[in-house]
């Protein structure tokens, strides 16, 4: 199982002060030597943490791939056209939620979101759409063409109740492997942490996590290649 290592909250303490550092190159080349198989970076339409030049400058140096969270509007369509990922996610964006809350409405979004999709493919860039775990909207992914899903955990993560936790790991599980049947890559992520990773881990037709805050957070305490590594090392030790 890969790990993608999500940056934005790197941005995130370097906006809070309005400095040049931390480095967002160093934290994605030093996410990459420490064995991170992709780095993910959300562009959000407030500028909250990425900034447009932080694209333009990783694209050419990053050695893995860049995995791009946008929402699915024009401007970030025609950034990314520009830019050029090897990966992009559609994402739901609201100004007033602090993260992602949620996955998209592909079912109501259906000719919107197929419209982008068909475009960034055309352009050759893998399109991955962050979807609650819901066989709705895993047809509705399916049949406007987008070759990976990404599974929102954020639910699963967040819930204490340890049957209701279950219950909701089960839903991930069928709907992992329903996707998975129809032939779609899927991808998991949102909430994930050092002691809830595990259970998502075991999930063998999950493709890549893509893990971010937890990871900023555990730096400040070991340092960021460590992190990422004790991160790996969790998710493989979950597999064995």
């Amino acid at each position: 199982m890969k790990l993608g290592v999500n940056i934005d909250h790197i941005a995130t303490i370097r906006q809070a002060r309005g400095t040049d550092y931390p480095s967002i190159l160093d934290a994605a080349t030093l996410a990459e030597q420490a064995g991170a198989d992709s780095i993910t970076l959300h562009l959000r339409e407030d500028r909250r943490h990425m900034q447009d030049h932080d694209l333009y400058t990783l694209k050419p140096l990053l050695k893995t791939k860049m995995n791009l969270e946008m929402a699915a509007t024009n401007e970030m369509l025609a950034i990314a056209l520009d830019v050029l990922p090897e990966d992009v996610c559609l994402v739901p964006e609201r100004r007033e939620e602090r993260t992602t809350e949620g996955g998209l409405d592909v079912v109501k979004q259906f000719q919107q979101i197929k419209e982008i999709t068909t475009t960034l493919k055309a352009a050759g860039i893998r399109v991955s759409l962050f979807i609650a775990p819901d066989k709705e909207q895993v047809d509705a992914s399916h049949e406007l063409g987008a070759p990976v899903i990404e599974i929102h955990t954020g639910h699963y993560a967040n819930l204490t109740d340890l049957t209701l936790q279950k219950a909701e790991l089960e839903k991930i599980q069928l709907i992992t492997t329903y996707a998975d049947e129809k032939g779609l890559v899927v991808n998991a992520g949102h909430g994930l942490h050092y002691t809830n990773v595990q259970n998502i881990a075991k999930i063998q037709q999950i493709n890549e996590l893509n893990i971010g805050h937890a990871i900023v957070a555990k730096a400040i305490f070991i340092g960021w290649e460590k992190a990422i590594q004790l991160m790996q090392q969790c998710i493989r030790e979950s597999q064995n």
